[in-house]
């Protein structure tokens, strides 16, 4: 019988389809920083970080269930699952923002998700055919159907996080295109130096290739 590997935390999918870097400097580097995006999701998270249990319109609905997933190595704790009919579970993920965010942002919050509904499957035995975003600026929820690619992309982000972590090797900054994009709301900039590194790491290339360097 193999092992069950080493558990990753959840939110280790979101960020490292965000960014790999952030991702290796939060779990693997065990840094962190705080900006003003960090702070408003921990708002958003104070009431669903709080474990309970109630019923609402028939519906049990339970806040920071812990969840875990010993074939994919996975631990962690929904912001919200609703027991709908039949008893299935519908986890609710809390965001800060709006939910109109660009598709390759969205779909960083859809593979956080998705993992929370595969670890219910696990630890439920029963199926988990979609569930929800809910983004604190619209007041409105975002239906994520659980797809099979999103099922897949879960298991292949969690097996690139483990073997970053098990290398112990921080990756390397976002490409220019995607650093302009994402690094300006990302509370390690200061940290990480995606500028500073490309700059290193293109003055490098250029002396590999000088014979008078």
């Amino acid at each position: 019988m193999e092992d069950a590997p080493d558990p990753i935390p959840l939110s280790a999918l979101q960020h490292w389809q965000y960014c790999p870097r952030q991702c290796g400097l939060i779990h693997l580097e065990q840094v962190f920083d705080d900006n003003v995006h960090t702070l408003r999701g921990q708002a958003v998270h104070a009431k669903a970080d709080q474990p309970g249990v109630e019923t609402a319109k028939g519906v049990r609905v339970e806040r920071a269930l812990p969840l875990w997933h010993d074939g994919l190595g996975l631990v962690g704790k929904a912001d919200v699952v609703e027991f709908v009919a039949g008893g299935v579970p519908y986890p609710v993920e809390y965001k800060h923002g709006s939910r109109h965010k660009a598709a390759d942002i969205a779909a960083c919050d859809d593979l956080q998700l998705a993992a929370q509904a595969l670890c219910l499957e696990f630890m439920l035995g029963k199926p988990v055919h979609e569930g929800a975003l809910y983004y604190a600026s619209s007041k409105r929820r975002r239906v994520v159907p659980i797809t099979s690619s999103l099922r897949a992309a879960v298991a292949q982000t969690a097996d690139a996080v483990r073997e970053m972590m098990a290398s112990g090797q921080l990756p390397p900054p976002l490409a220019p295109e995607q650093a302009a994009r994402r690094c300006k709301a990302c509370s390690l900039i200061d940290r990480c130096q995606p500028r500073a590194t490309h700059a290193g790491v293109a003055a490098a290339r250029a002396a590999l290739f000088d014979p008078d360097a």
